[in-house]
Order: C-alpha cells, then structure tokens, then sequence
C-alpha cells in the first residue's frame, strides 16, 4: 500500500454498546458518518479503544465486516490482530475476510512478557505470514513489555513493505527521536500519545492513531495536519485548546473516558462491558463541560 494514507490522524475507534450490552450498530453508523465528516485520515477498528477483547471471535469478524461496508472506501481502515499467542495471531489473521482492509495493527505480546528476542521472532513470524502491510505497536503501559528502538528498527529494516509502521506509545521521546533518526526511509513513526501528538510531530513523526480523535476529529485533525505541514505556532494554539480534555480523557481510564465524551456529543450510550465499568458522575460532568467548549 501507499504508506502515505497512513499519515496524519488515525482514530482508534470506539465499539458502542447498547443497554444490554450488544454492539449498537445504528451509534456505530452516527460515529462512523462523525469522523469521516470531520475529517479523519483513517480508522483503526478493534484496537485497546474498542473493548476488543471482550469481542468474540463472531463479533470480531461481523464488526469489521460491517465497518468496511459502511465505510465504503471513503478512508482507509486499519484492523486490529494482536495476541499474546502468535500461532494464535496467525490462525486470526487466516480466518478474517480481509477485503477492504488496508492494514493490520499488531500489539506487542502482553503478560508473557518476552524477551526483545521474542519480540523481534513473533513479528517475524506475523510478517511472513500475512499479505497486509503490519503497523506494529509498542504500549508498555498496557503490554508489560517495552520494544526497544533497536527492535522496532531490525524489524522496519528487514520487513520492508511489510511491516511499514510504529505505533509508539511508550511516552519515551529519546526512544522514539532514535526511531525516526534510524529508521528507513518509507517507515511510518505513529504517535500513540495524544497528549506527546504535536512534539513528537515537531521530532519528525507521521502522525497519530488517537483516542481524542473519536471526540474532537475536527480540532484534532487540524492540529495534526498544521504540525504536519510545519505550522507549529497555529498547532499549539489547538494542542493547549485541546489539553484538559485529553487529560479527562485518560484520568479513569481509557476508554470510559472517551465513551463519556461520545455519550455528551450524543453519539453513544455510555455503556462499557465488563472488567471496564463508566467514569464517575464528576469526571462525566467535568468532561462534558470540556465537549460544550468544543
């Protein structure tokens, strides 16, 4: 593919449940229709936003499904296939129907906590065996385990064309500056940080695959595409608009925060499904404030 569609914003979406729990498809088409109108470079589905692993295997394949059709070809779109198995991976990615997918986002195996060796080995295995370009994704937070930029690099230099991406959420700006000053030349480096999307820009990177995307695509696709396009004074100006409600955003927990937003623009239910469980009354009340500045 044309690594260039995968510049600039990406939105890991959210998957809105109804009252009773089940994927609510009529919120999912008002959400879609949001983002695109607003002016998202891409959508990245079944992602940490999504509650994906509370989705099962059916939901997984119906959900994408879905969204490939909605979408129609008007954004490229990113499916998340990640494990902590990597026969396991493998297996998932063979029973997908794949058609309109233009990506595969693929997280760092998590509790196990390998080695940098078996990082590097699980990626390896993944890359030869799919056809779709691989955006691979660090998260320690999340994972346990932190991809070093000397992996993150022996992978984008061996699997060119293959693996043609970093999502990089590790929040360590000297790992990602040795990313971007090593990496090849065709190798895309993502923020996953909303809140480092604009410094980490001004270091050289591509982008962002966002939480607040979901919310505010408009604003935040803006200060993306300014930043990118070297106005940085223009940039700020949205980046410092746009900072409490990022904070709100993650202070109990990604994505209850985000669903709350989603639910005050009156999008979604604010519905989690379980182990996740909504924000409090007072983090909802202090973030719709921040949707109605919007």
């Amino acid at each position: 593919m044309d690594t260039a569609k995968l510049r600039g914003l990406g939105v890991a979406m959210v998957t809105p449940f109804s009252s009773n729990y089940q994927i609510d498809y009529p919120a999912l088409d008002k959400l879609i229709e949001f983002l695109i109108g607003n002016g998202v470079n891409y959508l990245v589905v079944q992602g940490t936003t999504a509650e994906t692993a509370t989705l099962s295997d059916s939901e997984k394949r119906q959900l994408a499904n879905y969204v490939v059709k909605k979408v129609n070809g008007r954004v490229p779109i990113v499916l998340g296939i990640g494990g902590n198995d990597t026969h396991k991976v493998i297996e998932a990615y063979a029973k997908f129907d794949l058609t309109g997918i233009d990506a595969i986002l693929s997280v760092t195996p998590y509790y196990n906590k390998p080695t940098q060796k078996g990082i590097y080995l699980h990626f390896k295995t993944i890359a030869q065996n799919t056809h779709l370009p691989i955006i691979v994704y660090n998260v320690p937070g999340r994972t346990g385990v932190n991809m070093t930029a000397e992996t993150t690099l022996k992978l984008a230099h061996e699997f060119q064309g293959k693996i043609v991406a970093v999502k990089e959420a590790s929040g360590n700006l000297t790992q990602m500056g040795y990313i971007l000053r090593d990496r090849p030349s065709n190798f895309l480096v993502l923020s996953g940080d909303d809140g480092l999307t604009l410094p980490q820009i001004s270091m050289g990177a591509d982008g962002v695959i966002s939480v607040l995307g979901n919310c505010a695509p408009a604003k935040f696709s803006r200060m993306v595409n300014l930043a990118l396009q070297g106005n940085f004074t223009d940039a700020a100006k949205l980046h410092l608009g746009l900072i409490e409600l990022i904070d709100l955003l993650f202070v109990e927990g990604n994505p209850g925060g985000v669903k709350a937003a989603l639910n005050a623009l009156g999008l979604i239910e604010n519905v989690l499904r379980l182990p996740l469980a909504p924000v409090s009354d007072s983090t909802y009340d202090k973030i719709k404030k921040e949707i109605e500045k919007l």
